[in-house]
């Protein structure tokens, strides 16, 4: 039945032989759109389209550019096309498009975001009086095993067919393979083939790689700065010294178990911690914290550039507008009319039921972040405990005092926790990038941009708790409540605060 409704909606369907298949069950399916379905929907999802060629003379080159050729790309690499005057496409003004072939018209992006437009929004029955609709769903209960766009011609070798552009052989000759990670990216090739969304993610990761280069030039010189220091470290030279830190007996670190000890025997540890702990880490802080302005500020400015460029300065709007997500369509039962715009638009309104259900979900993720808070809890809770354990079993050891020098309790200690914080991390990393998912879709956005900035601020919230709480507790709260020798602050009325 969905089938049958596709080709309704005009598109073609190229079904596959089951025998041809590696275990006779699984097929294809390939769907084409003739020129028809792609300018009518073109005219729908307001797709801007070229109409004539830019003639507004270039900028003057700087000369300094030539410093910066080895990191250039060939011109028809990265601007495989000139550069258009666009207008949304009109089914009935098409003579005012630059339409020379109709096959080439539309790029492979907007093909494909076409069909699955279509093939979202295409209804397969009804279930209880509500309508079944959309690939997500087939997908979801196992009636189709994938879907996904084809790739034009093979990436490893040019295609003999004079009618495939070989955009994808291009992109990874000039720019999907290691040898050439010093080059510019071919953005506007990228965004061709891809489409506007990736187009952008990779101007960005571009773009923040570039800047991170300076923050590791600064960062390694403050690093060469605490090596060459290393040696006229004054606090270092008096913890190792053997008529200072020698003389100094300090409290034992745990009540039963742990003995007494003398400051130099952290000499070592003091030497190390000088290198990435001295006066250039206050520079470097500084630093970071200019160069994280500077970031954002340039970044604006390049995504406003591209915007211009490749015509996205009305994307967001337009998204609101036009593209209603189906599971909103299907939930929607009432029209009202646009204050600003003054048309009709869907609209659905919410019960005592729907907020009750919210409020539940709001609860939920107050929960699971409560979660990773315990979790936090639990891990110091364990360095607390097995602290004393380790230090008793080097102690009294035989076979460990060898090396008791380089693994100290505290070490030990730390490395454990420190791997079993890891596994925690991404085991809750992999249950909050579904249940943020999960609970987006229960509050069902209206638009795909209310969908994605919703679970973006779920990703980050939970993301920001889960990977920095621990360097919270590292920086504010370890240390700060230990107490002093004969009256130490305890967690839980059991286990010794941690001290630095």
């Amino acid at each position: 039945m969905f089938e049958n409704n596709l080709v309704k909606k005009g598109l073609e369907l190229e079904t596959e032989d089951k025998k041809e298949s590696e275990n006779g069950k699984t097929y294809f399916v390939k769907i084409h759109a003739p020129w028809e379905i792609l300018i009518t929907y073109a005219e729908v999802l307001n797709i801007k389209m070229p109409i004539k060629e830019n003639d507004i003379p270039c900028m003057v080159e700087n000369p300094l550019d030539c410093i910066f050729w080895p990191f250039r790309l060939p011109e028809i690499v990265m601007h495989p096309e000139p550069d258009y005057f666009t207008a949304p496409f009109s089914k009935e003004r098409q003579e005012l498009y630059l339409i020379d072939d109709e096959n080439m018209f539309f790029s492979p992006s907007v093909r494909n975001r076409i069909v699955f437009y279509i093939l979202t929004r295409c209804p397969y029955g009804t279930e209880e009086g509500k309508k079944k609709f959309g690939i997500k769903r087939l997908l979801n209960n196992g009636t189709y095993s994938s879907a996904y766009p084809l790739h034009d011609c093979q990436y490893w070798k040019k295609s003999n067919d004079p009618k495939c552009e070989n955009e994808r052989y291009t992109l990874h000759r000039e720019w999907a393979r290691f040898p050439r990670f010093y080059k510019e990216q071919p953005l506007d090739l990228i965004r061709k083939y891809y489409g506007e969304k990736i187009g952008i993610y990779f101007a960005w990761l571009g773009f923040y790689t570039e800047m991170l280069f300076f923050a590791a030039v600064v960062g390694f010189i403050c690093f060469l700065y605490g090596l060459f220091t290393m040696n006229e470290n004054m606090s270092s030279k008096e913890i190792c010294h053997p008529g200072i830190g020698g003389e100094i007996i300090m409290c034992p670190l745990c009540d039963r178990k742990c003995d007494y000890w003398r400051l130099n025997s952290t000499c070592e540890s003091s030497q190390y911690s000088h290198l990435f702990d001295n006066v250039a880490t206050l520079f470097f802080a500084i630093f970071m914290g200019i160069w994280v302005t500077l970031f954002l500020e340039f970044w604006k400015r390049r995504q406003a550039r591209l915007e211009y460029e490749w015509d996205l300065v009305d994307f967001e709007e337009e998204q609101q507008q036009l593209q209603l997500r189906p599971e909103y369509e299907a939930k929607c039962t009432q029209k009202r009319k646009n204050p600003v715009t003054q048309e009709l638009e869907l609209f659905k309104r919410k019960s005592i039921h729907d907020y009750g259900k919210l409020s539940l979900l709001y609860c939920g993720i107050f929960f699971w972040i409560s979660l990773i808070i315990a979790s936090m809890i639990a891990v110091i809770v364990y360095r607390l405990a097995v602290y004393a354990a380790f230090a008793s079993i080097m102690e009294n050891t035989e076979t460990l005092q060898p090396i008791r020098g380089l693994l100290t309790p505290q070490l030990a200690t730390s490395v454990t926790a420190s791997f079993l914080n890891f596994i925690i991390i991404m085991i809750l990393n992999f249950l909050y990038e579904r249940i943020a998912i999960w609970i987006t879709d229960m509050e069902i956005p209206r638009t795909h941009y209310e969908y994605e900035n919703r679970l973006t601020m779920k990703m980050f919230l939970f993301q920001f708790v889960n990977y920095y709480s621990s360097c919270f507790y590292v920086a504010f709260f370890k240390g700060k409540f230990v107490g002093y020798p004969g009256s130490y602050t305890y967690m839980f009325s059991r286990w010794r605060n941690e001290e630095v």
